[in-house]
Protein backbone atom coordinates (compact mmCIF):
# COMPACT_ATOMS: atom_id res chain seq x y z
CA UNK A 1 0.00 0.00 0.00
CA UNK A 2 1.60 3.22 -0.69
CA UNK A 3 -0.93 5.90 -0.60
CA UNK A 4 -4.29 6.04 1.78
CA UNK A 5 -6.66 8.22 2.33
CA UNK A 6 -9.93 9.58 4.50
CA UNK A 7 -12.79 10.47 2.29
CA UNK A 8 -16.07 12.89 3.99
CA UNK A 9 -17.99 9.41 4.35
CA UNK A 10 -14.68 8.14 6.47
CA UNK A 11 -14.16 5.63 3.55
CA UNK A 12 -10.63 4.82 3.44
CA UNK A 13 -9.50 5.19 -0.25
CA UNK A 14 -5.98 2.93 -0.55
CA UNK A 15 -3.86 2.49 -3.65
CA UNK A 16 -0.22 0.49 -4.22
CA UNK A 17 0.55 -2.63 -6.03
CA UNK A 18 -1.73 -5.33 -4.31
CA UNK A 19 -4.48 -7.11 -6.08
CA UNK A 20 -6.32 -8.56 -3.21
CA UNK A 21 -7.69 -6.78 -0.26
CA UNK A 22 -9.81 -8.83 1.97
CA UNK A 23 -9.20 -11.63 -0.09
CA UNK A 24 -11.34 -10.13 -2.70
CA UNK A 25 -9.27 -9.38 -6.14
CA UNK A 26 -8.57 -5.60 -6.04
CA UNK A 27 -5.80 -4.58 -8.47
CA UNK A 28 -4.16 -1.72 -7.06
CA UNK A 29 -6.68 0.34 -5.60
CA UNK A 30 -9.95 -0.28 -3.58
CA UNK A 31 -11.65 1.17 -0.75
CA UNK A 32 -12.50 0.62 2.32
CA UNK A 33 -16.05 1.07 4.50
CA UNK A 34 -15.14 2.67 7.90
CA UNK A 35 -15.47 -0.69 9.80
CA UNK A 36 -12.55 -1.78 7.27
CA UNK A 37 -14.68 -4.47 5.17
CA UNK A 38 -14.28 -4.12 1.73
CA UNK A 39 -16.63 -1.72 -0.37
CA UNK A 40 -17.55 -4.10 -2.97
CA UNK A 41 -19.25 -1.54 -5.33
CA UNK A 42 -15.80 0.26 -5.95
CA UNK A 43 -13.54 -1.43 -8.44
CA UNK A 44 -11.77 0.35 -11.32
CA UNK A 45 -8.72 -1.54 -11.19
CA UNK A 46 -5.42 -0.35 -12.53
CA UNK A 47 -2.37 -2.15 -14.65
CA UNK A 48 0.02 -1.40 -12.94
CA UNK A 49 1.25 0.41 -9.34
CA UNK A 50 -0.82 3.18 -7.98
CA UNK A 51 1.37 5.45 -5.73
CA UNK A 52 -1.08 8.29 -4.59
CA UNK A 53 -4.55 9.39 -4.27
CA UNK A 54 -6.00 12.38 -3.57
CA UNK A 55 -9.63 13.90 -3.26
CA UNK A 56 -11.10 16.67 -4.94
CA UNK A 57 -13.36 19.12 -3.24
CA UNK A 58 -16.43 17.28 -5.43
CA UNK A 59 -15.47 14.02 -4.62
CA UNK A 60 -13.60 13.09 -7.48
CA UNK A 61 -10.43 10.89 -6.86
CA UNK A 62 -7.35 11.51 -8.51
CA UNK A 63 -4.79 8.62 -9.10
CA UNK A 64 -1.07 8.83 -10.15
CA UNK A 65 1.33 5.97 -10.25
CA UNK A 66 2.69 3.69 -13.30
CA UNK A 67 0.08 2.22 -15.09
CA UNK A 68 -1.13 2.61 -18.55
CA UNK A 69 -4.88 1.31 -17.78
CA UNK A 70 -7.29 2.51 -15.04
CA UNK A 71 -10.90 1.39 -14.95
CA UNK A 72 -10.38 -0.31 -17.79
CA UNK A 73 -9.26 2.63 -20.24
CA UNK A 74 -5.82 3.64 -21.53
CA UNK A 75 -4.39 6.66 -19.43
CA UNK A 76 -0.72 7.01 -19.00
CA UNK A 77 0.84 7.77 -15.61
CA UNK A 78 -2.60 10.03 -14.05
CA UNK A 79 -6.36 9.97 -14.27
CA UNK A 80 -9.60 10.70 -12.57
CA UNK A 81 -12.21 8.78 -11.39
CA UNK A 82 -15.93 9.49 -10.47
CA UNK A 83 -16.87 9.14 -6.14
CA UNK A 84 -18.33 5.55 -7.69
CA UNK A 85 -15.19 4.50 -8.79
CA UNK A 86 -16.17 5.11 -12.52
CA UNK A 87 -13.42 6.62 -14.75
CA UNK A 88 -13.94 10.27 -15.52
CA UNK A 89 -13.69 10.56 -19.43
CA UNK A 90 -13.08 14.30 -19.66
CA UNK A 91 -9.87 14.15 -17.33
CA UNK A 92 -7.03 12.77 -19.53
CA UNK A 93 -3.83 14.98 -19.38
CA UNK A 94 -1.33 12.24 -19.96
CA UNK A 95 2.25 12.08 -18.80
CA UNK A 96 5.13 10.27 -20.03
CA UNK A 97 6.63 8.60 -17.12
CA UNK A 98 5.05 7.61 -13.43
CA UNK A 99 3.32 10.22 -11.13
CA UNK A 100 4.20 9.49 -7.58
CA UNK A 101 2.36 12.08 -5.71
CA UNK A 102 -0.92 14.57 -6.24
CA UNK A 103 -1.99 17.51 -4.43
CA UNK A 104 -5.44 19.57 -4.45
CA UNK A 105 -4.82 23.61 -4.00
CA UNK A 106 -7.52 25.29 -2.60
CA UNK A 107 -8.13 26.93 -5.97
CA UNK A 108 -8.94 23.33 -6.77
CA UNK A 109 -5.41 23.08 -9.06
CA UNK A 110 -3.87 19.91 -9.21
CA UNK A 111 0.10 19.67 -8.48
CA UNK A 112 2.10 16.59 -9.79
CA UNK A 113 5.53 14.98 -9.02
CA UNK A 114 6.77 11.81 -10.30
CA UNK A 115 9.48 11.50 -12.71
CA UNK A 116 7.98 12.66 -15.91
CA UNK A 117 9.60 15.05 -18.31
CA UNK A 118 6.45 15.81 -20.02
CA UNK A 119 2.81 16.34 -18.81
CA UNK A 120 -0.18 17.10 -21.12
CA UNK A 121 2.76 16.91 -24.00
CA UNK A 122 4.61 19.97 -23.11
CA UNK A 123 8.00 19.80 -21.33
CA UNK A 124 7.64 19.25 -17.48
CA UNK A 125 10.64 18.71 -15.25
CA UNK A 126 9.40 16.42 -12.19
CA UNK A 127 6.95 18.64 -11.27
CA UNK A 128 3.65 19.96 -12.75
CA UNK A 129 0.79 21.85 -12.15
CA UNK A 130 -3.17 21.17 -13.69
CA UNK A 131 -6.22 23.31 -14.05
CA UNK A 132 -9.24 22.01 -11.86
CA UNK A 133 -10.70 20.75 -15.59
CA UNK A 134 -7.21 18.66 -16.32
CA UNK A 135 -5.28 20.77 -18.51
CA UNK A 136 -1.87 21.59 -17.87
CA UNK A 137 -0.93 24.93 -16.26
CA UNK A 138 0.72 26.98 -18.63
CA UNK A 139 2.25 29.73 -16.34
CA UNK A 140 3.96 26.94 -13.21
CA UNK A 141 7.19 25.26 -14.52
CA UNK A 142 9.51 25.27 -11.37
CA UNK A 143 11.19 21.89 -12.80
CA UNK A 144 13.51 19.94 -10.52
CA UNK A 145 16.56 17.73 -11.91
CA UNK A 146 15.61 14.44 -10.72
CA UNK A 147 12.15 12.71 -9.35
CA UNK A 148 9.93 14.28 -7.09
CA UNK A 149 8.19 11.81 -4.68
CA UNK A 150 6.16 13.95 -2.12
CA UNK A 151 4.56 17.36 -2.63
CA UNK A 152 1.99 19.21 0.11
CA UNK A 153 0.63 22.56 0.15
CA UNK A 154 0.77 24.65 3.23
CA UNK A 155 -2.17 26.71 4.41
CA UNK A 156 -0.84 29.81 2.95
CA UNK A 157 -0.11 28.60 -0.20
CA UNK A 158 3.25 27.83 -0.33
CA UNK A 159 4.17 24.19 -1.51
CA UNK A 160 6.77 22.22 -0.03
CA UNK A 161 8.73 19.30 -2.43
CA UNK A 162 10.39 16.26 -1.55
CA UNK A 163 12.14 14.02 -3.40
CA UNK A 164 15.07 12.93 -5.23
CA UNK A 165 16.61 16.27 -6.77
CA UNK A 166 19.48 18.39 -6.20
CA UNK A 167 18.04 21.54 -7.96
CA UNK A 168 14.28 22.68 -7.01
CA UNK A 169 13.14 26.01 -9.73
CA UNK A 170 17.01 26.35 -11.11
CA UNK A 171 17.93 26.42 -7.44
CA UNK A 172 20.15 24.48 -5.07
CA UNK A 173 18.32 22.39 -2.79
CA UNK A 174 19.26 19.35 -1.36
CA UNK A 175 16.25 16.56 -1.93
CA UNK A 176 13.75 19.63 0.24
CA UNK A 177 12.52 22.51 -0.92
CA UNK A 178 10.01 25.35 -1.10
CA UNK A 179 7.97 26.95 -3.71
CA UNK A 180 5.56 30.08 -3.73
CA UNK A 181 2.46 29.88 -5.08
CA UNK A 182 3.42 30.91 -8.66
CA UNK A 183 6.03 27.76 -8.64
CA UNK A 184 9.18 30.76 -8.25
CA UNK A 185 11.81 29.25 -5.62
CA UNK A 186 11.29 30.39 -1.44
CA UNK A 187 14.60 31.48 -1.18
CA UNK A 188 14.44 31.95 2.59
CA UNK A 189 13.67 27.87 2.95
CA UNK A 190 16.54 25.50 2.56
CA UNK A 191 17.22 23.42 5.04
CA UNK A 192 18.51 20.14 3.01
CA UNK A 193 18.55 17.08 3.81
CA UNK A 194 21.17 13.93 3.21
CA UNK A 195 19.04 11.51 1.13
CA UNK A 196 15.68 11.33 -0.70
CA UNK A 197 12.55 12.53 1.06
CA UNK A 198 9.69 10.55 0.27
Amino acid sequence: VNSLTVLADDKILMGGIFTTVGVQPRNRIAKLNADATLDTSFNPGADSSVRTVAVQEDGKILVGGAFAVLGGEARKYIARLNADGTLDGTFNPGANSSVLSIAVQADGKILLGGMFTTVAGQPRSAIARLNAEGTLDSSFNPGANNEVSSITVQADGKILVGGSFTTLGGQPRSYLGRLNGDGTPDGIFNPGANSQVL
